[in-house]
């Protein structure tokens, strides 16, 4: 037994020198098992359970877990920025405004989450609880005697990774007034930011995009949670919709 935990712990660190951006706890597993098919699997996932104990306790010094089920080589720890004392780069401008109407799009197209959608920005909404980057709606007709209300979408579009708890906050206040809302951040954020932003947004209900900023052609959107419905306050919901322009206000109804 002890001899097949040597050959599964040598396996670990291989696949962790193969992957540098780290590995989930399943892909590890699947590895193992491909690379050792003729271990059990309860071993390899005793002998993982057992390595993450280790590591818990540092004693193990190469191998880092800083997210629940993610596993990385801490050279690599190191050089990805997954550290909290590591200092985050910044990066150069991009517009923001470059993928506004992409987004607005991606939420009609493939997310089917609205009917209309625009990109808005600015401070139209002139106060400091800020102005949507993308806001769409969503209505049904014909489906039977009773109609459903129209729903508001608002995003929040971030492109500095520096700024994530600020959009998590801008987000959180268009839920005053949308049914719905989405925060839209850049993939090559800290593994260890989105990690917990995506809880945060899990808790608060809001829907979480990842995007590649550096390609405003195709920003290839991926969802990772998808926005829960809730019901906004009416009068800040109508308070909001007159300060948008009739010649925008008529591409949303």
């Amino acid at each position: 037994m002890s001899a097949q935990r040597e050959k599964i712990i040598k396996q670990v660190r291989e696949i962790l020198e193969n992957s540098p951006k780290g590995i989930r706890y399943a892909d590890l597993i699947r590895g193992i098992s491909e690379a050792l098919p003729d271990v059990k699997i309860n071993t390899i996932h005793g002998t993982i359970w057992n390595l993450k104990q280790k590591i818990d306790r540092g004693e193990v010094k190469d191998i880092v877990a800083p997210e629940r089920g993610l596993y990385i080589l801490q050279k690599y720890y190191k050089e990805e920025g997954y550290g909290e004392s590591e200092e985050i780069k910044k990066t150069e401008e991009i517009k923001e405004e470059d993928f506004y109407k992409l987004f607005a799009d991606y939420l009609v197209n493939d997310l089917e989450e609205c009917t209309k959608a625009i990109p808005l920005g600015g401070n139209r909404f002139q106060d400091r609880w800020g102005t949507p980057d993308v806001i769409g709606t969503y209505r049904v007709f014909g489906i039977g005697h009773i109609q459903p209300p129209t729903e508001v979408i608002s995003a929040e579009i971030k492109t500095d990774v520096n700024q994530l708890i600020t959009s998590f906050g801008q987000a959180c206040s268009y839920k005053l007034f949308s049914h719905k809302v989405y925060l839209v951040i850049p993939r090559d954020s800290r593994m260890v930011d989105i990690k917990r932003i995506e809880a945060l947004c899990l808790k608060f209900g809001i829907g979480l995009i990842l995007f590649n900023k550096n390609n405003k052609e195709n920003p290839e959107f991926e969802i990772l949670t998808r926005a829960m419905k809730s019901e906004p306050d009416y009068y800040y919901l109508n308070k909001y919709l007159k300060l948008i322009d009739d010649d925008i206000a008529k591409d949303l109804f």
